[in-house]
């Protein structure tokens, strides 16, 4: 009755409310992943009795969990929805995501710390099912303006997130949890009463397990050799740029002391620095210098920023490489545009997909093993005392990169 009903609005009315469904609960998904990065140590060190390095550890653990989980519950979700309808599945999802927050602002133990980041990734694997969302309610012709919308809703989260999360870290590290589970039931709420179901029974299709694999889609990229080169240099930077999230948090904390304030601000600040280069500068550089050029500089960039995180000796001076940083926001569009020239557009769904997958299977590798480093040179026992290191490590996972790029990104892979 509740899908009926929906489906005899007007029309435009029930477009406008999709879509600002959609946007809201990629806005909450990006904000539930930003608004516990200033909070984790503490609540990891609460629970576990141990010190930063230890808790780095763990952190990085978790957040491998919680990719491990998007992995493979991303392409499941979006296949449920192929069969079930796009609704129950994001309905459902939000439901699980504010439970979630729930479970994480209770947890006594590291064990249910762990638990409730697998239920994040299952809840949160819901991008695939947003995307059918606009294709099923959005003209062809419509459909890269409105997809432009997820994009936004990652970078405003991403500003929101760290710094509601710092600042309500200040009255412990539980309750950006509970704010996190109001939002997420707020919109579940609005979209019970707002969103339509988008898929005609007629147009949904048996659940097929086999189509639901993410390793089916990577291996179906080996189909393109003259890509392959390229996947290289991605896998690389992606690899590097996860150092970032997982270990800035304890990083800042182990070297200068910065409050969950302090590091909100940070993140905030970023994210405020990402979203002006994608959406301002990427556009007025592309059409000067070209995309290659235009991906150089960004490694580049990156290059510099990690290693002056890594030997910068005061929080100010983090602050002054951020604003390189943020120009390696040139490289992944410069990227996949390369790569997506390189391939039939009968293909280009197929690549996308596989660079998601590949997006997801860095987020589960990178994050134990940056920091892993930085509780190693931050161990009490440790022979080199050094907060950087992973930074260290991701400059030089960007420098190989880099060269992967220029070998084949220039013509390379045409040869």
């Amino acid at each position: 009755m509740i899908d009926k009903d929906h489906n005899n609005q007007n029309p435009t009315m029930s477009h406008k409310y999709t879509i600002t469904f959609v946007f809201i609960t990629l806005l909450i998904d990006s904000i539930g992943f930003g608004i516990i990065l200033p909070v984790m140590p503490q609540l990891i060190m609460s629970v576990s009795g141990e010190g930063l390095s230890s808790a780095a550890r763990y952190g990085g653990w978790l957040m491998m969990v919680y990719a491990l989980m998007q992995f493979f519950c991303s392409p499941l979700m979006g296949n449920i929805s192929d069969r079930f309808g796009r609704r129950p599945v994001l309905l459902l999802s939000l439901l699980l995501l504010g439970v979630d927050y729930l479970v994480m602002a209770w947890a006594p133990t590291l064990f249910w710390l762990f638990v409730g980041r697998m239920v994040a990734g299952i809840a949160a694997s819901t991008y695939s099912t947003c995307y059918a969302v606009i294709a099923d309610s959005t003209p062809p012709e419509k459909r890269a303006q409105t997809f432009g919308l997820i994009g936004a809703a990652f970078g405003l989260g991403f500003i929101i997130g760290p710094l509601v999360g710092g600042l309500l870290g200040e009255y412990g590290a539980r309750v950006p949890f509970i704010a996190a589970a109001c939002l997420a039931f707020a919109n579940l709420i609005f979209g019970f009463f707002v969103m339509p179901e988008t898929l005609a029974k007629e147009n949904r299709r048996p659940f097929n397990l086999r189509r639901a694999n993410p390793m089916g889609t990577l291996l179906a990229l080996r189909k393109y050799p003259m890509v392959m080169g390229m996947i290289g240099a991605y896998f690389l930077f992606l690899m590097g740029h996860h150092a970032l999230p997982s270990t800035w948090t304890y990083f800042t904390i182990e070297k200068f002391q910065w409050s969950e304030s302090q590091v909100g601000y940070s993140f905030a600040f970023v994210g405020v620095l990402m979203v002006f280069t994608q959406a301002v500068l990427l556009r007025r550089v592309l059409p000067i210098i070209g995309q290659h050029k235009a991906a150089i500089a960004g490694f580049l960039f990156c290059i510099v920023s990690f290693i002056g995180y890594a030997f910068s000796n005061s929080g100010f001076m983090l602050y002054v490489f951020m604003i390189p940083g943020a120009l390696q926001g040139f490289v992944m569009p410069s990227v996949q545009s390369i790569m997506s020239g390189q391939i039939p557009a009968n293909s280009q769904g197929e690549l996308q997909g596989g660079l998601a997958s590949m997006s997801s299977l860095t987020s589960i590798l990178s994050p134990p093993l940056m920091t892993g480093t930085f509780a190693f040179f931050t161990a009490t026992s440790a022979a080199v005392y050094f907060p950087g290191a992973a930074f260290s490590l991701a400059a030089v996972l960007t420098a190989l990169s880099l060269l992967v790029f220029i070998l084949y990104g220039d013509g390379g892979i045409k040869k």
